[in-house]
């Protein structure tokens, strides 16, 4: 099946500024596609070359197939809503929605369209209501809402819920969530809390380079895979020694310890031998008189899955340099 975007060695420069370096991604048709970075990342960027506001120096993008060279036919496959929309305050949300309902006359009964959306955004209540009266949250539900108001195949968000208070947060999250049985949702942030919780699909960009892309469940299973913790009654953090003696243990952190047990982190230098580690980690702990509290494969959410490639792409950097 076409991918919803297909982005082939995709570069942007500004001078002698490389903002994005040689991108190439496939977001399959139905993702919620969580594209991740720091500040300055490049995620911007990307998102305009994807708009077609702002022209590639090099590579491709194609979205449901056609190519961004198509113009006004590739345009009619996206919706978009920029990091920081704007709107005319004298307008109602109600305006606004019939507004953006007028550039695609092929909707039928835009009427009724616009009354669905102002009801699925959950802003029916504050539909007759100006919107320089809407709290932010509100404002980017009304966003979202123009950007499917032509039921787009694909829709771009840049960072949707970026300011927003906790319940500004989670109204935004949850209306992505309702999109997805109907468009392919892109969408950036520097939020990895609300990557994990909506996105089955995650890319990790950092100045202006992949770093990784896979389904959440695999980024995170990929990184935890090899790592097993241990806790252990009785113990003294010098115990991590003799967990270093461990055939397969490749090394060995100490973690807090607290009532009178101590915590160990084990990398593993081939993650299928956790279950013989655990083995072995038994023998030893009953060999020496401690009591096994814990000793499973280490769960790891996206914060500590993006820092630990951020950071190892910066030491290969440095390194080259």
């Amino acid at each position: 099946m076409t991918p919803a975007i297909e982005i082939n060695g995709l570069t942007k420069r500004f001078g002698q500024l490389v903002a994005v370096d040689n991108l190439s991604l496939a977001i399959p048709r139905g993702a919620v596609f969580g594209f991740l970075g720091a500040n300055g990342a490049g995620k911007t960027t990307t998102m305009r070359v994807i708009a077609g506001l702002s022209r590639a120096s090099a590579g491709s993008v194609t979205v449901a197939g056609i190519s961004a060279s198509a113009g006004a036919r590739y345009r009619r496959q996206l919706g978009y809503l920029c990091q920081e929309p704007a709107f005319y305050g004298w307008m109602t949300g109600r305006e606004v929605l019939r507004y953006a309902a007028g550039f695609y006359p092929e909707i039928e009964q835009p009427g009724r369209r616009v009354e669905a959306l102002l009801a699925q955004v959950g802003l029916a209540d504050a539909a007759a209501r100006k919107v320089s009266g809407y709290s932010g949250g509100m404002r980017q539900r009304l966003g979202i809402a123009a950007a499917v108001v032509g039921q787009p195949p694909v829709v771009l968000l840049d960072e949707p819920a970026a300011g927003l208070d906790p319940l500004g947060r989670k109204d935004v999250l949850d209306l992505i969530e309702s999109l997805r049985e109907t468009t392919t949702i892109f969408y950036s942030t520097h939020i990895l809390d609300d990557v994990q919780r909506v996105s089955d699909r995650v890319a990790v960009l950092d100045r202006g380079r992949l770093l990784a892309a896979d389904t959440t469940e695999n980024l995170l299973a990929s990184s935890s895979r090899n790592r097993i913790r241990v806790v252990l009654q009785g113990a003294s953090p010098e115990a991590g020694s003799l967990l270093a003696g461990i055939p397969g243990v490749e090394n060995v952190a100490v973690g807090e310890s607290r009532d009178g047990a101590c915590a160990f982190t084990l990398r593993l230098a081939v993650p299928d031998a956790i279950a013989a580690v655990q083995l072995a980690v038994t023998a030893l702990a009953l060999a020496h008189g401690y009591a096994v509290v814990e000793a499973r494969p280490l769960v790891i959410d996206l914060e500590e899955v993006f820092l630990r490639l951020v950071r190892e792409a910066q030491a290969s950097t440095e390194k080259v340099a």
